[in-house]
């Protein structure tokens, strides 16, 4: 018997045991799905299987990459989404135990959307953006992965809300920029394309891996995985964040400072040149 919404009912409801919702005792991935392919599958198999080892869950033997590959794709084509979707695998450790759970197994959930692009499309809308500063982001190797507890994100969304803005940027406790609340940041500075190096506790991102690549074969950029302090990013020639949904998303203006987006526009050309040949 629980209490549900003010309601003393019989019957148990699915969240009182799941660790997932207790605890925040889970792991997730987020794919893009363009023409039946989930791109960049590797990348995302082998980040979300040393994500399990990093939380101590236990991998099952047939959790291939291929069965992860052949999930996602069997549930997209069910929903007859393949063109273009974006699915979220959770995977949780299974019930029991407080703290200290009573086992490693786990279990998972997808859930599937569409999406209208089959490309990537960069927006130019105006995007603006400031410091979140409420709370801070610790370097370690969990702010690295991607775990069910994201409340610092969930508040600093609605942050955003309130102030009119479409993004805020993330801090660590050195009280250096790291990430915005929806993916990896990037800022160009003269010739130089800098990004926050992972020890900072930003996010290993997926699309930051390829954007990294790409802007290597930019003739005359030098990319660099360096610190970026709150005074650099008004010096900045350009700013934007990446993730595998959007791909690229152009910061336009933080606080009175307004960027232009030449490279972001070349970056998306080249990405979507990258996965037409592959």
């Amino acid at each position: 018997m629980i209490n549900f919404n003010g309601n003393t009912v019989q019957e148990e409801n699915l969240l009182t045991q799941n660790r997932a919702f207790l605890y925040g005792d889970g792991v997730f991935e987020t794919v893009k799905i363009i023409n039946n392919k989930i791109l960049f599958l590797e990348d995302h198999y082998f980040r979300l299987m040393a994500s399990m080892r990093i939380v101590r869950m236990e991998i099952p033997m047939n959790f291939t990459m291929e069965y992860f590959e052949e999930q996602v794709l069997n549930l997209v084509q069910a929903k007859g989404i393949t063109a273009s979707a974006r699915a979220r695998i959770t995977v949780f450790r299974n019930d029991g135990g407080l703290y200290l759970p009573k086992t490693n197994e786990i279990s998972y959930l997808i859930h599937a959307t569409p999406l209208e692009n089959t490309s990537y499309v960069l927006n130019t809308d105006e995007y603006e953006v400031d410091l979140y500063k409420d709370f801070y982001v610790a370097k370690q190797l969990l702010s690295s992965i991607k775990t069910t507890n994201k409340m610092i994100n969930v508040t600093g969304s609605i942050f955003a809300h309130e102030n009119g803005l479409a993004n805020c940027l993330l801090i660590n406790d050195s009280k250096n920029v790291i990430e915005g609340l929806q993916g990896n940041l990037f800022m160009l500075l003269g010739k130089k394309l800098i990004t926050p190096p992972v020890s900072e506790g930003c996010l290993n991102g997926i699309m930051r891996k390829q954007i990294l690549a790409l802007a290597k074969k930019v003739e005359g950029i030098e990319v660099l995985e360096e610190i970026i302090s709150p005074f650099d990013l008004q010096k900045a020639d350009e700013l934007f964040l990446t993730n595998v949904i959007t791909g690229i998303q152009p910061i336009t203006k933080y606080r009175k400072k307004e960027f232009t987006s030449n490279l972001a526009h070349l970056l998306v050309q080249k990405l979507n040149e990258s996965i037409s040949e592959n």
